[in-house]
């Protein structure tokens, strides 16, 4: 069953029509019923194009927390093959909102790490909603400090509303766990790649995105806070998310124009969740390609290289 959006209503009743329309042609038959429901798939198509060509910063949010989405377990069931995942932060937990392990991406060994958000009610509440606590973090840096060890490169796939705020997380130490975690991205010899794929939220999501090059699906979002967050602190008035979303120049595009971002992944038709297999394979060859463009470079270059990235951005923008 398709999950429309809000702004998509008007294109479910074109598609609910049309599907109407070929359940009478599976049950009395008629070439004319046929021809009809093509019609209105035609329609459907544009309005579909059209939809997506215009989405505000506010649309592109609900486009990016889509339930149909594609997550970091199918991603790395698709693309990564031999996973041997990492589990445990070897002081507290394991945090299931955090997936990690070794593998090989078309045929190269790497480390993959990941927020995952689950995909039903059950796997939602057991990967927390994406939201990793400490040992989550925790958890990534042994993996990284791996990766550095044995000279392997990093891919890192983040789709996160942001780190956990509960109380527990407080008290075990978020804040240093995600400053450790964002510090040891800065530290890797070895070349480091991340994609955001769905939501880029706050510290938790820079805290694996510090990378080498930062890949974003062309409907994801990545910013400081959420726009609701966003309103909340400095309208105090839940009716301006939209206007947050815009202030927060949070899409790809923007992020793109202030070099925030090194790449923009195009998505299928109507998004990710329209063509899961289609939005993965083009990750998968976006990975890859940035992969061999940074293969061979010499670790010392790479810290170079990553902390200059980082510690310049903004700067041309200040300067103005």
């Amino acid at each position: 069953m398709t999950h429309y959006l809000d702004f998509e209503k008007p294109l479910s009743e074109i598609e609910g029509k049309a599907e109407e329309l070929r359940v009478m042609a599976r049950r009395e038959g008629g070439a004319d019923v046929e021809k009809e429901a093509a019609a209105l798939d035609r329609k459907a198509g544009t309005m579909l194009d059209s939809l997506y060509k215009s989405l505000t910063p506010w649309q592109k949010c609900q486009v990016a927390r889509h339930p149909d989405r594609p997550h970091c377990r199918a991603y790395i069931d698709a693309l990564f093959t031999e996973f041997t995942p990492l589990a445990g932060d070897r002081n507290f937990a394991d945090d299931m909102a955090v997936i990690g392990g070794l593998a090989r991406l078309d045929d190269r060994p790497v480390v993959v790490i990941g927020h995952e958000k689950g995909n039903d009610t059950r796997t939602r509440i057991v990967h927390n909603f994406g939201m990793a606590r400490p040992e989550g973090y925790r958890k990534a840096i042994r993996l990284m400090d791996l990766a550095h060890r044995f000279g392997l490169p990093v891919v890192t796939l983040v789709d996160t509303p942001g780190a956990y705020p509960g109380k527990g997380a407080e008290e075990r130490g978020q804040s240093e766990a995600i400053a450790q975690s964002t510090r040891k991205c800065l530290q890797l010899g070895v070349p480091l790649v991340s994609a955001i794929i769905g939501e880029g939220g706050s510290g938790g999501a820079v805290a694996f995105a510090t990378a080498d090059r930062v890949l974003m699906l062309e409907h994801s979002v990545y910013s400081v806070i959420s726009p609701e967050g966003c309103a909340s602190i400095l309208w105090k008035d839940a009716d301006k998310t939209r206007e947050a979303a815009e202030a927060l120049r949070l899409t790809a595009q923007d992020l793109k124009k202030l070099g925030v971002i090194d790449r923009i992944v195009s998505e299928p038709r109507g998004g990710a969740q329209r063509d899961p297999s289609a939005a993965i394979a083009a990750i998968g060859k976006a990975l890859t390609e940035t992969l061999a463009d940074l293969s061979g470079k010499d670790p010392a270059a790479l810290i170079a290289g990553r902390r200059a990235k980082f510690v310049g951005m903004g700067a041309k923008g200040l300067a103005a």
